[in-house]
């Protein structure tokens, strides 16, 4: 897991790090509230859920400086990973 979000490029591999651990995410979601659907359980203890909100956090701050649309960032991210890039135009 990455500790720092310093770059759109920092951005995007988080994405793909959420995508790899199965978490259907968005940038609003925070991941405290994430449940396995089988277990009932909670996805991420507290410290990783923290984590991950404070990634997410930075993910924001790095795309508001460099003028990027975090959501077009992540969804060209989540469409390319899971293949959907072929029946879904990405986004600009």
């Amino acid at each position: 897991m990455l500790s720092q979000i310093k770059s759109v490029a920092d951005v995007e591999q988080f994405a793909k790090l959420l995508i790899e651990e199965g978490s259907n995410f968005h940038p609003d979601d925070d991941f405290t509230d994430f449940v396995n659907n089988k277990t009932g359980e909670p996805t991420y203890t507290s410290e990783e859920a923290e984590l991950r909100n404070s990634l997410m956090e930075q993910c924001f701050e790095v795309c508001e400086n460099e003028e990027q649309d975090i959501y077009a960032v992540m969804h060209r991210v989540f469409l390319v990973e899971t293949g959907w890039n072929k029946h879904i135009p990405l986004p600009a």
